[in-house]
């Protein structure tokens, strides 16, 4: 809320035009005569009201409404018209939407609907909440990034995450720092550094910042890293651990994801009875209400078929309807893993 430690005729003039009065109804309003409204408006800033009249103004400011008072704010600081985002509440309801369109992979609509916002306002002369806002907007654009596989760069998940990182220190909010990191360790992996990744999944893992379920999280990524180093033994430990977390959590998605990894790490270790079981499980008891979610689900069971010569042409037959939905959404990151394990098993 705008305080006025002094009034001159500027700042009346401007609480008249935005309280949207006359100069008759404004000195009506305040209870003075309608020649000291009128002096107010053709000497501005020359003049000052008397003691009394300041105080008068002070309560006719205090007990305006919040429109009153943006209006008010924007007459005063015209330079700071893009501090304040028109519509917080619209704002916000773009972000929930956008939430909604990247995890069904509506990738354009998303990118719209941030971009909206992350395109019109500079984050250096937004206020507290207005930056909460460009934050929350950019880490769902590097989520939108990351899952279209543009993971460094300029234009990239990790360009976005770190901004956004940078601005939650800033706002000193130390939760939405650390799903941040969680996130940049997620790009660490997909960048193929491994051993780096799991090193900061391990920390994390413990990072009281963190919900359980996102410590969970991270612990389940400490195996998925490993695994592709072949450290399967660990990996499988950690990905067991991170199973019974979820379980008690009594987040069934998240236990079923752990599961498909689980296929994975025994499928990496030679076990492919294993891997089966709990691709199996993976299978009947996940969802798969986005394209994301089928194409690394099936991508795992083609990974699996494809590493038994009795069921090869069945693998490559999964792999061929995962790649023709990553292509279709635009995954761009999932098609060349599944170009990947092609390669791995024509060599």
């Amino acid at each position: 809320m705008v305080s006025v430690q002094q009034w001159t005729g500027r700042e009346a003039s401007a609480l008249r035009s935005a309280l949207r009065m006359s100069t008759r109804a404004f000195a009506e309003h305040l209870g003075v005569a309608l020649r000291t409204v009128a002096k107010w408006e053709s000497l501005g800033a020359e003049t000052q009201p008397r003691p009394d009249t300041q105080a008068i103004l002070d309560t006719a400011l205090a007990r305006a409404d919040s429109a009153a008072h943006s209006r008010f704010e924007a007459l005063l600081f015209p330079e700071r018209r893009s501090a304040r985002p028109a519509d917080y509440e619209t704002w916000t309801e773009d972000i929930e939407r956008a939430v909604v369109c990247v995890s069904r992979q509506n990738f354009p609509f998303a990118a719209t609907l941030l971009n909206r916002w992350l395109g019109s306002h500079d984050p250096h002369r937004l206020d507290d909440k207005g930056l909460y806002l460009y934050g929350r907007s950019l880490v769902l654009l590097g989520d939108l990034q990351r899952d279209q596989g543009a993971i460094l760069g300029p234009l990239s998940a990790r360009h976005s995450y770190l901004t956004a990182r940078g601005m939650f220190s800033e706002l000193d909010i130390p939760r939405r720092v650390a799903q941040i990191e969680l996130s940049l360790a997620v790009v660490l992996e997909m960048s193929g550094q491994l051993e780096v990744s799991a090193r900061q999944y391990e920390l994390l893992a413990a990072d009281e910042r963190l919900s359980p379920r996102d410590r969970a999280r991270a612990r389940l990524w400490v195996g998925t890293a490993l695994s592709k180093e072949g450290n399967n033994e660990y990996a499988t430990n950690a990905m067991t651990a991170a199973t019974r977390a979820f379980e008690d959590l009594g987040e069934p998605e998240d236990w079923s994801v752990a599961h498909q990894k689980l296929a994975l790490a025994h499928r990496g270790a030679g076990d492919l009875k294993q891997a089966l079981h709990y691709i199996d499980i993976a299978r009947t008891t996940g969802t798969v209400d986005s394209p994301m979610q089928r194409v690394r689900l099936d991508t795992a069971y083609g990974h699996i078929l494809l590493s038994d010569a009795a069921t090869r042409n069945d693998g490559l037959s999964v792999l061929d309807q995962a790649a023709q939905v990553a292509r279709q959404y635009g995954l761009s990151h999932q098609l060349r893993s599944i170009e990947g394990i092609r390669k791995d098993q024509q060599g």
